[in-house]
């Protein structure tokens, strides 16, 4: 089984970018930013939005592992 959650913290720490930031680069609420990094709610076109504004690809927002059953 594929485990997936995101990467989004790790993400920020390397590009020097706290949630707030990324939240007036995107468009996006910080609150939504925030429930994306806690793996509770992903809206499409947010991940879009942050990939886009970090320069990075959609599956880079993740990180995958696999997972025994």
């Amino acid at each position: 089984m594929l485990k997936v959650k995101p990467n989004l913290t790790p993400l920020l720490k390397k590009k020097g970018i706290i949630q707030m930031e990324l939240s007036e680069m995107t468009g996006i609420p910080q609150g939504s930013i925030s429930r994306f990094d806690k793996n509770s709610r992903h809206e499409a076109w947010h991940l879009f939005a942050i990939a886009k504004a970090l320069d990075v690809t959609i599956e880079d927002l993740f990180i995958t592992e696999e997972q025994e059953d």
